[in-house]
């Protein structure tokens, strides 16, 4: 029965989160204008040497969350 009750609890609580609307990725392009007034989280650069997609979510100056994904350079690149 514990059981029963907890499987049910974790699929309302899937459900409510899949109900949430995330933010649209945005695309930046060079010279856009960025309203960024508090950086939430950024991904991880890997360790490659190559241009890769990054991602950072932050509030704007109203509050609201954007998503934002860009391209940055690996950081596996070094001079031997």
């Amino acid at each position: 029965m514990k059981t029963l009750i907890a499987l049910c609890l974790a699929s309302m609580t899937t459900v409510a989160f899949a109900n949430e609307t995330s933010p649209a990725v945005e695309h930046y392009a060079y010279g856009d204008t960025l309203d960024i007034a508090h950086v939430i989280s950024m991904s991880e650069i890997p360790h490659v040497c190559q241009v890769v997609p990054a991602t950072m979510t932050y509030e704007d100056h109203q509050g609201q969350r954007h998503v934002l994904e860009y391209k940055v350079m690996g950081d596996g690149c070094s001079e031997s």
